[in-house]
């Protein structure tokens, strides 16, 4: 299978996946760049099948039987993995290259075995690259204590942006960070201080248990992999409380949406108590989308920003979330102790900078509406 580019249509007559010619599609990734060429997925039925800007693209190929996609398995797993596979159905598991990380979840559809396989860079991008959509971030890694979460669907990039807001805080202050990822994603390394990194289901069995031992390991810094449910985000926000610098992330479309999330996943009885953990604990939600760009050369990064002042926390105590977004729409300067910005005015900024069209950033705008105004007060 002779290597083209990203949006070219290889041919080849016939597929029969072994352990050298899975590595010839993971070599695809090298030739696109994981940010553009970002997922490969494997199913019993079709063709290997790309995301290519965030546009999903088959081979022309013969589709994939069972036997070819049991051998991608074989030769990206270990003989334990092969067998707890096998025995739960499902497997989250990482490959490394040369030139990525590799995340890998194995599952069982009704054709059979499937692989959907997730490029990152070895390298961490600097934070200025990211495409915050103002400075917010020189405000994050200077501080010390409270929860950031950047939120946004799967694929959002949510693990790139974490792994550049740590591995700055690495590089700039000498501090203890622990992680506990299910699977380590990016490798971080420390100039000056520590950086213990713990992968979920090897290193330690749960993220609850994780949490409850980082607290005694002497942490400056702490990043969950992913607050998934009640008791590993209790944990979260107890270790926000204690006076660490806490950063995670959640499956959300919009700041209000996080917050409601996260008071839904504890009972009504509890919701008022965890709302008041929130509104004292938390420093940032960070919501970010990956927007097609004008040139059609990859994704640009969209982003809306809720920062936790005084009068944000009191909406969270009382619990009047709907009042969130009217603070998002005045606090816009880009000074410390604002910095707030909408998803709506964050694509019209990239829409009045010929980044992204405006016909699609209306299809990501959560408000119809708003993304009119907040693009008509951003030309005019």
């Amino acid at each position: 299978m002779a290597g083209k580019g990203p949006q070219s249509q290889p041919e080849c007559s016939r597929v029969a996946i072994t352990a050298l010619s899975i590595f010839e599609l993971l070599q695809r990734f090298e030739e696109g760049g994981a940010q553009r060429v970002s997922d490969l997925h494997l199913k019993v039925g079709d063709p290997p099948t790309y995301r290519i800007d965030g546009r999903i693209k088959q081979l022309d190929c013969a589709p994939l039987d069972n036997r070819a996609v049991e051998a991608a398995a074989a030769a990206l797993l270990s003989r334990d993995d092969l067998r707890r596979l096998r025995e739960d159905h499902s497997l989250d598991g990482s490959y490394t290259s040369d030139k990525f990380q590799f995340r890998l979840n194995f599952f069982y559809d009704e054709n059979g075995l499937a692989v959907a396989i997730r490029a990152l860079d070895l390298a961490i991008p600097a934070v200025e690259d990211v495409g915050f959509a103002n400075q917010v971030w020189r405000d994050i890694i200077t501080r010390q204590q409270g929860l950031v979460l950047i939120t946004g669907v799967t694929g959002a990039g949510k693990s790139t942006t974490i792994a550049s807001l740590l591995d700055r805080i690495l590089h700039e202050r000498p501090c203890h960070v622990i992680t506990l990822e299910d699977p380590i994603e990016y490798r971080l390394h420390a100039s000056t201080g520590v950086v213990s990194q713990r992968d979920v289901g090897r290193d330690v069995p749960s993220f609850e248990r994780g949490l409850r031992d980082c607290l005694r390991e002497d942490p400056d810094v702490i990043f969950v992999g992913e607050m998934r449910d009640r008791e590993s985000a209790a944990w979260t926000l107890t270790a926000a409380e204690t006076g660490h610098l806490v950063l995670s992330t959640l499956h959300t479309r919009d700041a209000r949406g996080t917050i409601t999330r996260l008071l839904d996943m504890f009972p009504p009885e509890k919701q008022d108590e965890v709302a008041n953990q929130l509104a004292l604990g938390l420093a940032y939600v960070i919501t970010q989308k990956l927007v097609p760009r004008a040139d059609g050369r990859g994704r640009v990064v969209a982003m809306e920003i809720l920062h936790n002042d005084y009068a944000v926390s009191n909406l969270i105590r009382t619990r009047k979330l709907e009042q969130l977004y009217t603070q998002m729409q005045t606090k816009v300067r880009n000074i410390s102790g604002e910095r707030m910005m909408t998803m709506e005015r964050s694509l019209a900024l990239l829409v009045a900078r010929g980044m992204v069209t405006a016909a699609e950033a209306e299809k990501w705008a959560n408000d119809h509406q708003c993304f009119v105004d907040e693009l008509r007060r951003v030309r005019r």
